[in-house]
C-alpha cells in the first residue's frame, strides 16, 4: 500500500464528484440523468482545456442529496454541494466555481504551490 496523499494534493486544485448511484426503492441520481450531467461537466472542462488538468472528475456512489429532479454534484475542496443538477445547469455551476473560461482552474493550480485552496464563497 502506498500513501500518495501529498502527491495528489500537489497535483489537484479541485475534484468534481458526480453521483451516478442507482437504486430501486428510492429516487436516485442515475434515474435523474446523472450520466448526462457527468458528460456535460467533462465537455465543459474539455472545451476550456481544463479536463485532465488540476481538476479531476469522478463518478461516485450516493452523496446523500438524492432527488428525482437531477444529479448530486460536489466540488472539493471548495466545499460546495448541489442537488437537482441537470445538464443545462452545468455551465452556470462550473462558471460560479471556476470562472467562465475556467481561468480559476489555473489560479487554483498556482495557489497549490503556496497554500491549500480556500473554500469558495461564490454560491449560485
Amino acid at each position: 500500500m502506498k500513501n500518495r496523499t501529498t502527491e495528489h494534493r500537489d497535483r489537484l486544485a479541485a475534484h468534481v464528484l458526480v453521483c451516478t448511484n442507482s437504486r430501486e426503492s428510492h429516487d436516485c441520481c442515475a434515474d435523474a440523468g446523472s450520466s448526462d450531467v457527468l458528460t456535460e461537466i467533462k465537455e465543459w472542462l474539455r472545451d476550456r482545456d481544463a479536463f485532465w488538468s488540476t481538476v479531476s472528475v469522478a463518478e461516485t456512489s450516493c452523496l446523500g442529496l438524492c432527488s428525482a429532479d437531477g444529479a448530486a454534484v460536489s466540488i472539493q475542496p471548495h466545499d460546495v454541494w448541489y442537488s437537482d443538477v441537470t445538464p443545462e445547469d452545468v455551465p452556470a455551476l462550473l462558471e460560479s466555481v471556476f470562472g467562465p473560461d475556467a481561468q480559476q482552474v489555473a489560479a487554483d493550480a498556482d495557489s497549490k504551490s503556496t497554500s491549500v485552496p480556500q473554500r469558495s464563497s461564490t454560491q449560485p
